[in-house]
């Protein structure tokens, strides 16, 4: 039996959020990041995540805006909202928080944030730079799975990698991510084919389904690094709710080389990459050399 390592990405998130902010303080003079979050709506889980965002803001040294609107904004509205965001020049990062209501659409609505204030990384603009290798803007969840991933495999040229789920938002752009480090990418989703045969022949798998516990224990190849995006509340036989991710972790523990928990493993980390990209974006508006 293979002993896992757990991948603690609250402790890897903290330390990273630290060296944020001490590079936060040497760009004083040039100024201060400002990061403005559009929340529309009361979701519960949106306005914990929002809350989270501006407190770890300001944490960094860095300005928080944040707009809390009703549910029945008009997309006409929260669109010129973010057209005055656009102009603002003390904001360096706009991140509109998903889900939106039903009459607001989504794509319209991102399409018309700045790719260069992008720091959600969702502009079609960022994510052509990163399909064809460009330097962008890099949505913030696959950029934390790919630095837990190289904490603990620092060379993947080679190695085999299922991503299982295809959205804008995870799956695809990680795919990208692994592919610049020289990984053979294979994309799992609701009509592969075999899909558990797929998972044992990873030797990296990261798992972005939304579905709670959907890879078992029996599908991970020993050794293999897995990384579990998913965030699924479920209720267990006490009938009170927990967090469980996409993967089934008591199974996967001891066939796993390395496995991240759920809570405690991405979720820290996309904070924290939405830190980073402020500062770049930042830097990048303020036309100072990039780190």
């Amino acid at each position: 039996m293979t002993e896992s390592k757990i991948i603690d990405g609250k402790a890897f998130a903290e330390k990273f959020c630290g060296e944020i902010a001490a590079e936060v303080a040497t760009l004083k003079p040039h100024g201060t990041p400002g990061l403005a979050v559009v929340l529309v709506g009361e979701d519960p889980a949106s306005a914990v995540y929002v809350r989270n965002k501006g407190r770890q803001t300001v944490a960094a040294g860095m300005n928080s805006f944040e707009h809390r609107l009703p549910a029945s904004l008009s997309e006409d509205d929260l669109i010129a909202l973010i057209g005055q965001l656009n102009r603002d020049d003390s904001v360096h990062g706009i991140l509109v928080q998903l889900p939106l209501p039903p009459q607001i659409s989504a794509d319209r609505v991102l399409a018309v944030i700045d790719p260069a204030k992008d720091v959600d990384g969702f502009h079609v603009v960022n994510a052509g730079r990163l399909a064809t290798g460009l330097p962008a803007l890099v949505p913030c969840t696959p950029q934390g799975c790919m630095m837990l991933l190289k904490s603990v495999i620092p060379d993947m040229s080679g190695l085999k990698a299922v991503v299982i789920g295809r959205s804008n938002i995870v799956g695809k752009p990680m795919a990208q991510l692994l592919l610049q480090q020289n990984c053979t990418v294979v994309m799992a989703h609701s009509r592969t084919r075999n899909i558990a045969e797929e998972c044992r022949q990873a030797d990296i798998l990261i798992a972005a389904v939304g579905r709670p516990r959907m890879i078992r224990g029996d599908w991970i190849k020993p050794g293999a690094a897995v990384i579990d995006v998913g965030i699924n509340r479920v209720d267990n036989e006490n009938g009170k709710s927990k967090l469980v991710g996409d993967v089934a972790f008591d199974e996967a523990l001891g066939v796993a080389g390395y496995i991240t928990p759920v809570p405690g493993g991405v979720g820290p980390m996309t904070i924290a990459c939405l830190l980073q990209n402020t500062a770049i974006a930042f830097k990048a508006q303020r036309k100072l050399e990039q780190a």
